[in-house]
Formats: structure tokens, C-alpha cells, sequence
């Protein structure tokens, strides 16, 4: 049947518990690059700060455009290394189509706009699982860092323009508090493609911030109110269990006090 005589190798311990330590090698990965990689993502983010602000030239554009290069290929080799890691990776690439997006796509110039998809993507992994239970020092941070990059993004795309209103940095933090916010003045308004598309993600963002912090503050109160439900019903408990101790001590004095009249109301006591 197998040529030569040939069988097939048996399945050997080692390739069995590989695979089955492949989720747990995976969860000490990510938690083990959370950090580096929220390092590695603000470094990325003062580069992108720096090249939209100061449009540097020469070395010192070499220097940033480097800084942006080195980072990109970290991340980028973070997604490979944890789809290697994954115990079903077909499966684990089909549910982080997205990831392989925000790797692959922005190398192209006319979508370098999601590449800060992948760094609030990633400084979401390291600091939002920090501080998510702060609620105040989250909304704070997730706020902050959006309204920044968002007016990064915006300047980037529109300064230039023709006709553009959001020249300068202070009117793009300017726009991007008021479109987060979803006041929306009509002021400043972006009129290139990709301006608006900034606008339609920064108003989601918004939303679901929004949305985040609500349901946050709700599951907080339920589970107050669930822990005072816990206590209330423990003190409870322990009320009824102290008054049967009581009427049991009770019935115990007055069962001696009949035995006692008992004896001394017998003939001869």
C-alpha cells in the first residue's frame, strides 16, 4: 500500500501539545508586545506629527520617512508572527482581514490615511486594556488621541487645496473637536475626498465612544447595585440566622426551666 514498505510517522507528543499550547503562546505574545508596540506607535505618531507639521526636507525628511519605514515593519512582522501563532490560522486570517488590510494597503500613497487606523488600533490594545475600568481616563485619552490624529490627518489632506478652509493646524483641532462632539458649526468644513472621509470616521469614532463610555457607566451601576443586592441579602442571612440561634437558646432555657419545676414539684423533691 505505501511504497518501499513505507509507513506514515506517527503523530508525535511534541507536534500534539505544540498545537495545544498554540492559544496560550499566542495570548503571552500579545500581552508580551502590548507595550513595545504602544512604544513603537508613539514614536510612529510624533514622525507623522512631525512630517505634517513641520513638512521637514532633506535629512530631516529622510530621518522621519526612516522612523515611519522601521515602524511599519514591526507591526507588520506583530500580525505575521501572531498568525503563525494562531492554533487555526486560516480561521484567524479570515477574522483579521482587517489587520492584513491596515499592513498591506497604506503602503500605497493614496492610503496612507489608514495607517493611523493601525496606530490608535494598536495603542487601543496596550492603554485601552490599562484603563478601560477608569472610565473618566479613558473617555479623556481616547478622546484626546483622536481629535489629535484626526486634525493631523485633516491638515495633511486639505491645507493645500484649492479653496480649502482648514489651513493651519489650529483650525483642523479646531473642526475635529466640533465634528467629534457632532456640533458640527458649519464654519470650517472639508471640501477634498479624503477630508470628508476623515470627517465620516472621526463622527463614528465619536459615536461609539460615546456609546462605549454609556454602556460602561451602565454595567458599573448594575454591578453596584448588584454588590449592595449581595450585601443586603448576606446581612439579611445572617440577621435570621442570629434570631433562630437566639429561639433556639431560648427554647433550650425554658425546656430546663419545665424540667427544673418539673423536679421540684415531684413527690419527694
Amino acid at each position: 500500500m505505501f511504497p518501499h514498505g513505507q509507513r506514515p510517522a506517527p503523530l508525535s507528543w511534541d507536534a500534539v501539545t505544540d498545537d495545544a499550547n498554540r492559544p496560550q503562546r499566542l495570548d503571552a505574545w500579545e500581552r508580551r508586545v502590548e507595550w513595545p508596540l504602544a512604544a513603537v506607535a508613539v514614536v510612529f505618531l510624533g514622525a507623522y506629527a512631525v512630517d505634517v507639521l513641520a513638512e521637514p526636507k532633506g535629512f530631516a525628511d529622510f530621518a522621519v520617512g526612516a522612523v515611519t519605514a522601521v515602524s511599519w515593519v514591526i507591526f507588520a512582522l506583530d500580525y505575521f508572527i501572531r498568525l503563525s501563532l494562531a492554533p487555526d490560522r486560516w480561521r484567524w486570517f479570515y477574522r483579521h482581514l482587517f489587520d492584513l488590510a491596515m499592513v498591506l494597503l497604506p503602503l500605497l500613497r493614496p492610503l496612507r490615511l489608514l495607517r493611523l487606523v493601525i496606530l490608535i488600533s494598536v495603542l487601543q490594545r496596550a492603554v485601552g486594556n490599562a484603563i478601560r475600568g477608569r472610565v473618566v481616563t479613558y473617555t479623556v485619552s481616547a478622546a484626546v488621541l483622536l481629535v489629535f490624529v484626526a486634525s493631523l490627518a485633516v491638515l495633511e489632506n486639505e491645507r493645500y487645496a484649492p479653496e480649502a478652509k482648514i489651513t493651519g493646524f489650529g483650525e483642523a483641532l479646531w473642526w475635529s473637536i466640533t465634528t467629534i462632539t457632532t456640533v458640527g458649526y458649519g464654519d470650517i468644513t472639508p471640501v477634498t475626498t479624503a477630508g470628508r472621509w476623515i470627517a465620516v470616521l472621526l463622527m463614528i469614532g465619536g459615536i461609539s465612544l460615546v456609546g462605549s463610555i454609556t454602556a460602561t457607566l451602565a454595567s458599573w451601576i448594575v454591578q453596584r447595585v448588584a454588590d449592595e443586592d449581595s450585601v443586603g441579602r448576606s446581612v439579611t442571612t445572617e440577621h435570621i440566622d442570629m434570631l433562630l440561634a437566639e429561639i433556639d437558646a431560648l427554647r433550650g432555657e425554658v425546656r430546663s426551666l419545665r424540667g427544673q419545676q418539673q423536679a421540684d414539684s415531684a413527690p419527694g423533691g
